[in-house]
């Protein structure tokens, strides 16, 4: 017999005093902290317990009795299902506010280093609309809210297409509207919805690994090109059909569409690195504008999803650079070389190393397409490719630029970094957490200078930011 699970308790009249990690709120409760999601400081709520440890406890707000002066109200109708801006009900000058503070915390909290240089946080102009890639799955499970389930009606589950819901890997919540990217995301995504109902689709279910519709991928792009890269697992002959047809309706009703693409995964995950992408009308990238520069971005490359604001972040980055033109600029986690050529022009010569080959294959197409020729790129591993036998050969750098994936850098990489020696270290991260990690081991060599925080997306709890680090004398 199962044992019964034990009540957790309701906490009526508690105050939200502060905004936590993870894009949740906290309050304090005798020597307990509760993480709530949802509310901001000032709200007087009750709580629900869902989930107790020793020192702290996560519960869900289940009624309000006083909202706070600075909420504000959310723009999204999938608010509070959805889970993906969880930020949406406070303000975006605090949210940026609380963003700074993050970072500085992190830095002080855990790297433990003397900071100095400390600039403000560069806000977005775009709080909407800002994203110029979007994905969304589909599933046979249409995720059901609590109001749903409570009313004891029997839903009919046809499909859904959407977002994951958190810890949720095969329920899919219906999104009607998606306001981080342009309005045709919607347009895009809800005509194929359509068309699947109509023409008795069937979609995707995770558990079993068969269903025709599993993904979709929009780009779009400051150049007025949109790409379209739909995930078919396709089985047989008539699935291949129903696919086809799918994309010549496609096809005709969004001309808009300048690259049309899909892949056939019957893997057990959706990445596409290792598929072949079948381009079914148009090309098989378009192209995306920086400056007097133009970068190639195909259906697996990685490129900054808010294209505005990665203008901002790489001007950040090559003003910590302070490039003559007679530098050796070493590019650490190149990707697409997007760093890497951006800064060039001011460079004597530029060496990007990532870890993806289709990538580096991309950046050496953006130097030939932006005539560039002061560029070379490798790829590898980067604690593989860089280390002692590499800088002998290639030749020892002035500045040395990082964009480390979420994980930070290995200890390897920065053994070799402060063998290199270089005289300045500009450190860009999407984790000020292990961004800080890294700096405290970088600390006997190098002096933090400057730090300029970023951010790259409104309504959600994170945040890039830059750091310059001097050799000490």
């Amino acid at each position: 017999m199962a044992r019964k699970r034990k009540e957790l308790p309701i906490l009526e009249n508690i105050i939200i005093t502060d905004v936590a990690a993870e894009g949740k709120a906290l309050a304090r409760i005798d020597d307990m902290v509760v993480f709530v999601p949802y509310v901001v400081p000032g709200d007087v709520v009750d709580l629900k317990i869902v989930k107790k440890k020793h020192h702290y406890c996560e519960a869900v707000a289940v009624n309000f009795h006083k909202y706070s002066a600075m909420r504000t109200e959310p723009f999204c109708p999938h608010f509070g299902v959805c889970g993906g801006c969880k930020w949406q009900c406070l303000p975006y000058e605090e949210q940026i506010k609380y963003k700074q503070q993050q970072v500085l915390d992190n830095l002080i909290r855990i790297g433990k280093v003397e900071l100095c240089g400390i600039l403000p946080i560069l806000g977005s102009q775009k709080t909407k609309e800002y994203r110029n890639k979007l994905e969304f799955g589909f599933s046979n499970k249409r995720w059901l809210t609590p109001e749903e389930i409570a009313s004891g009606n029997d839903y009919v589950q046809p499909g859904a297409v959407g977002f994951h819901t958190t810890g949720s890997f095969d329920k899919i919540l219906p999104i009607e509207q998606c306001r981080l990217m342009d309005d045709i995301n919607n347009r895009i995504r809800n005509a194929i919805r359509d068309y699947g109902f109509l023409h008795h689709l069937t979609f995707h279910d995770q558990r079993e690994h068969c269903g025709l519709l599993r993904n979709m991928m929009i780009r779009n792009s400051n150049t007025g090109e949109l790409m379209l890269l739909m995930q078919f697992c396709i089985t047989n002959s008539h699935e291949q059909k129903q696919a086809e047809d799918l994309m010549d309706y496609l096809s005709e009703a969004f001309p808009e569409i300048t690259s049309l693409l899909y892949v056939n995964n019957q893997k057990f995950n959706d990445t596409i690195g290792d598929l072949n992408v079948v381009t079914y009308k148009g090309n098989d990238y378009i192209y995306l504008c920086m400056e007097n520069l133009k970068f190639k971005v195909g259906p697996k490359s990685f490129y900054q999803t808010n294209t505005d604001q990665a203008y901002e972040l790489y001007k950040v980055t090559r003003d910590f650079a302070g490039l003559t033109g007679a530098e050796l600029v070493y590019d650490l986690y190149t990707g697409t070389g997007t760093i890497a050529n951006f800064v060039a022009g001011q460079a004597r010569k530029v060496i990007g190393i990532e870890y993806v080959p289709e990538a580096i294959e991309d950046a050496k197409i953006n130097s030939q397409i932006n005539g560039i020729d002061n560029t070379l790129f490798f790829a590898g591993d980067m604690k593989d490719i860089l280390n002692e036998d590499f800088i002998t050969t290639h030749g020892q750098p002035d500045v040395i630029i990082t964009d480390p994936p979420r994980a930070g850098m290995h200890k390897d990489v920065i053994n070799t970094i402060l063998f290199a020696a270089p005289r300045r270290i500009v450190y860009v991260s999407c984790n000020p957490a292990t961004q800080a990690r890294d700096l405290a081991m970088l600390d006997e060599k190098y002096k933090v200078t400057g730090v300029r925080p970023v951010d790259m997306f409104p309504h959600t709890q994170h945040v890039e930011n830059v750091v310059v680090l001097e050799k000490r004398v």
